[in-house]
């Protein structure tokens, strides 16, 4: 049976989900084309909407902060040289732009397609993944920071996108209800340090293991990448967990890509989140709160298919430091 493409989610495609090609991106309904950024539709009205973009490398005005979007419109093909580089300004009559303008104006959510392309901190390393649902909270005619060829300004039509709240980003009304509900309980003032895990965190791990984390748990075959150790089960599979290094709950919002996780045994797990154990920007493991008769590997072991990006090291290790920084008498 055909899925029809539609605004919001698209039936059977969860959050998470990996492409390896554009065309693949677009036979699963996600995005209307395999080239362009902007995708749209034909909304009730017979008005074309916006429902969904790709971020892969596209202009230098582009920014991408996970939680919060910066993007560039779109340009007709003789509007651009060879390399992609605008020859003149960007127009809102431009039918893809106007279309994306539309959903904003009708409150419409848009997909986000991240490509291997995009910013590495969030990026799939040689594929395409759906991240979920984003609305447009506004828009604007702006000079590029690039001019043209010539040394001439160039305006650009611009759109900032924030990233739905959690039960947004799930597609079954149980999980979004028992996340409602947990994010409810965050929210109440608490003396216990919430670091390891918020309690949503650790429903949602017993809901559901995230599509990332399953991915880089396959890639390790369950191999820890902290102390090499490989747990299996009596039923012959490896037993791990997937660790976010900057956790997704608050205060830290970290985000549920591949490049914030690893494979880790569950000792190892619990000592990441505790700070006992870091990690520098070059991999180098830092023993904080020593483990008698446990052995770590001297450097994170990391596959070339798996970037781990130094940002998030960076932070877990500073929040750590600072932690014992406040705590010193």
């Amino acid at each position: 049976m055909r899925i029809e493409r539609v605004i919001g989610h698209i039936e059977g495609v969860p959050v998470g989900m990996v492409f390896h090609r554009r065309k693949d991106v677009q036979h699963a309904q996600l995005h209307q084309t395999n080239q362009k950024g902007i995708s749209w539709l034909l909304d009730k009205d017979g008005s074309k909407v916006g429902d969904a973009i790709v971020l892969h490398g596209g202009y230098v005005d582009d920014e991408d902060d996970w939680e919060r979007i910066q993007y560039t419109g779109a340009s007709a093909g003789k509007d651009k040289d060879s390399t992609g580089r605008l020859l003149r300004s960007q127009s809102w009559s431009y039918e893809d732009n106007a279309a994306l303008r539309l959903s904003y104006e009708r409150g419409y959510p848009i997909r986000v397609i991240r490509g291997y392309k995009g910013d590495s901190r969030y990026s799939p390393s040689n594929s395409y993944r759906y991240d979920g649902l984003y609305e447009i909270t506004e828009v604007r005619t702006t000079p590029s920071k690039q001019p043209a060829p010539d040394g001439s300004p160039i305006d650009i039509c611009q759109f900032d996108l924030r990233r739905l709240p959690e039960p947004n980003q799930v597609q079954t009304p149980a999980e979004r209800h028992l996340i409602e509900v947990l994010e409810e309980l965050d929210d109440e003032p608490t003396h216990v340090e919430k670091f390891p895990r918020s309690r949503s965190m650790r429903v949602r791990r017993l809901v559901r293991d995230t599509a990332a984390a399953q991915r880089i748990k396959q890639l390790y075959e369950g191999e820890c990448q902290l102390c090499g150790l490989r747990l299996m089960g009596p039923d012959g599979n490896p037993y791990s967990q997937g660790a976010h290094i900057r956790p997704l709950g608050k205060p830290h919002h970290g985000p549920d890509v591949e490049p914030n996780i690893l494979c880790l045994c569950p000792n190892c797990h619990l000592r990441l989140d505790i700070g006992a154990i870091t990690v520098d920007e070059e991999g180098s493991v830092i023993v904080r709160s020593d483990l008698a008769g446990a052995r770590l590997l001297p450097k994170l072991t990391v596959r070339d298919s798996h970037r781990v990006h130094p940002e998030y090291l960076r932070y877990h290790r500073r929040y750590w430091e600072q932690r014992a920084s406040d705590q010193a008498p």
